[in-house]
């Protein structure tokens, strides 16, 4: 090959990296000018205190010591008519001695407990709906029993939302603040997944929601039965259900502060992994137009950034594609630091600069593992 035929194919092959280059930019400026500033620009109507009767479901398995601290905030949410239902799913430590107590002090407070039975394929998804059985009232809210309400106000904002045609109702479950590199990893993920969710909902297209905070009708629980598409797969209690239930006229979204939730965060990487794998494995069974959104999202960045990386290194164009990047990273900081704020977060705008090449890849990694996850596990 000549000289210059090496030359002319060298240029090709830079113009067609310049080009993915710039299809992944416009895609990326596209997801935070017109999707993510959706959620700091929410202006939600102002909706009175209802009092009309609220059930809160918690499902624990072996969570005494988090009930024991959280769930009296739970307890004393200023709210005229609502009860806990707490099912305690087959514990061995003493999670029943402290509801047998605790419901001494709280007449709201009931539990129901599941006997152990190693034939029964179960999970937590079980437990939830002997949950929703149980529950006295309609109008019923989603946590965990590591979770704990930012306010007292808690029930009273997410239950606004309940009227109307809005049936559901997705919150912001944040995690502590500790200090560490696992740390700032959860709780990037968290608020980049959760800005992204409720962008959508907020624009009419809702697609998942945290069973650490989410709100909907028992009735639509049970008109829609329930989990029975899958039942079999370990995670989907919240997100599967929302995205099989929600639409833009049925979902609201309420981020007001006193209506988060802040849970206790994984202190090992092999246990976020192992719960990042059960979540994951839920994202392959969301709506086709679900699963295309994000998609494109994900490959979009890493295309961006892999494009990037090859452009300044050996192209003539290094510059003025570096400064078009840089357009971008002042605008998802300026998108991402106004999400933030919404959801009361702090302290993660500048590790966003390097966990956001790196989220896609280690997520792209978890998601291959997750793959050759096939043995049936239990949900705690």
């Amino acid at each position: 090959m000549e000289i210059r035929e090496i030359i002319d194919v060298t240029n090709l092959q830079q113009w067609i990296i310049l080009a993915f280059f710039s299809v992944a930019f416009l895609i990326q400026l596209r997801y935070y000018l017109l999707i993510y500033l959706k959620l700091p620009l929410h202006k939600p109507a102002q909706t009175p205190s209802s009092d009309t009767g609220i059930s809160v479901i918690i499902c624990a398995k072996n969570e005494e010591k988090n009930l024991e601290r959280f769930l009296p905030k739970i307890l004393e949410q200023d709210h005229p008519n609502f009860e806990v239902v707490v099912v305690n799913d087959s514990s061995t430590d003493d999670t029943e001695e402290l509801l047998i107590r605790l419901s001494g002090l709280y007449k709201q407070l009931r539990y129901t407990s599941i006997p152990a039975n190693d034939k029964l394929m179960r999970g937590k998804k079980l437990a939830l709906t002997i949950g929703l059985k149980s529950a006295i009232f309609d109008h019923v809210v989603l946590t965990d029993a590591d979770c704990y309400p930012a306010s007292n106000q808690w029930l009273n904002r997410m239950a606004s939302n309940l009227r109307g045609e809005k049936r559901i109702v997705l919150g912001y479950g944040g995690y502590d603040r500790h200090k560490g590199v696992l740390n700032h990893i959860i709780r990037y993920e968290t608020v980049f997944t959760a800005i992204q969710y409720l962008s959508f909902a907020i624009k009419g297209r809702p697609y998942m929601g945290v069973g650490r905070n989410l709100a909907y009708h028992k009735s639509l629980f049970f008109e829609n039965k329930g989990f029975a598409r899958h039942y079999h797969l370990l995670s989907g209690d919240d997100d599967l259900f929302v995205n099989e239930n929600a639409t833009g006229k049925n979902a609201a979204v309420e981020v007001s502060h006193e209506s988060h939730t802040l849970s206790v965060p994984e202190t090992t990487f092999r246990g976020w992994i192992k719960q990042k794998r059960r979540h994951i494995s839920a994202g392959s069974h969301y709506r086709r137009s679900s699963r295309i959104r994000l998609a494109v999202e994900w490959i979009s960045r890493i295309l961006l950034y892999s494009t990037l990386i090859c452009l300044c290194i050996s192209s003539p164009w290094g510059w003025p594609v570096a400064a078009l990047f840089g357009v971008l990273v002042v605008t998802r900081l300026a998108v991402f630091k106004l999400g933030m704020r919404c959801l009361d977060e702090k302290h993660l705008l500048l590790p966003s600069l390097l966990l956001d090449p790196v989220m896609p890849l280690i997520m792209s990694v978890i998601w291959l593992t997750s793959l050759f996850e096939t043995k049936y596990q239990p949900w705690s």
